[in-house]
């Protein structure tokens, strides 16, 4: 439970402050490739030893971590965006409903039960995604629907992977925290190349409020990574009921928090596609 309680409040928090860096003018891509430097360093600290060896380098599970590396950076940055243009809520929902492609993997690869609820509850995340992008902004339009497509295929996709490496070849807490080491490592590396040139070029400069800012994202953003993978590495849920567990918690205390912190818009829609994204998960959390 402390898993799944810890990765909800870390969630929320990494949430905030993106919310928070339009107001500070805060360089989203630098405070991210900063955040991953960051949470290299504290994967290290906390494991107590620098996990960049030739018998890491030979691991099985290399690629994967590569692979999710390069999934980690681009997600992250789509979802620092969304949160600045569309807002806590609508991101939130994009990337929480996006259980629905781990959990349809895993029905379909692990023959895991698909009652009429959880079918129903697949159903009903893809109206719950279109009425939250409905919602008007600022300039008094519809937000882009773009964004949460890409946030829920890109999110779906992520912990896919997520799941089955977990699944397959981190069967050991210490291979588990290694792994996240090397897929921050693997981000961090892509950021640092892209900023590199960006500088290089004159598009941008470095800031110190970018670094300090990373430095604040860094530390939730590593935990809330080795604590999701610990929640589903402790058997506690099916695979494709834990995951919608921690969105709907996710969801819900992200939700009341732009409201109450951020003053967020609430309309008929927002609210019809928020009940929707709740009823989605609990049905497809509880279809068993």
């Amino acid at each position: 439970m402390f898993y799944l309680v810890a990765t909800i409040l870390l969630n929320v928090l990494i949430s905030v402050l993106f919310k928070l860096f339009p107001k500070y003018r805060i360089d989203t891509l630098q405070a991210i490739v900063t955040n991953y430097c960051v949470c290299v360093i504290t994967g290290c600290v906390f494991i107590g030893h620098i996990p960049f060896t030739p018998v890491a380098f030979h691991a099985d599970w290399l690629p994967w971590a590569l692979l999710m590396g390069v999934g980690f950076i681009s997600i992250f940055n789509l979802l620092g965006y969304s949160t600045r243009v569309d807002g806590i809520t609508t991101t939130t929902i994009a990337s929480k409903l996006s259980l629905v492609i781990p959990v349809l993997f895993a029905l379909v690869v692990y023959k895991e039960h698909a009652g009429i609820s959880k079918i129903m509850g697949i159903l009903l995340a893809f109206p719950a995604i279109y009425l939250t992008a409905q919602v008007k902004g600022d300039d008094n339009k519809p937000q882009n629907l773009w964004l949460p497509i890409l946030i829920f295929i890109g999110g779906g996709i992520l912990d896919t992977l997520t799941n089955y490496v977990q699944l397959h070849y981190l069967s050991s807490v210490d291979t588990q925290a290694v792994y996240t080491i090397f897929c921050f490592a693997t981000a961090g590396t892509i950021g640092v190349v892209l900023t590199t040139t960006l500088v290089v070029l004159g598009k941008t400069k470095i800031r110190l409020r970018n670094i300090i800012a990373g430095i604040c994202l860094g530390i939730p953003n590593y935990f809330s990574i080795y604590y999701f993978i610990r929640m589903l590495n402790s058997s506690v849920l099916h695979s494709s009921a834990s995951i919608p567990v921690l969105n709907i918690g996710i969801l819900a205390a992200s939700a009341l928090t732009a409201i109450v912190a951020f003053r967020e818009h609430v309309n008929i829609l927002r609210i019809i596609g928020l009940a929707l994204s709740v009823g989605a998960i609990l049905l497809i959390a509880f279809g068993d």
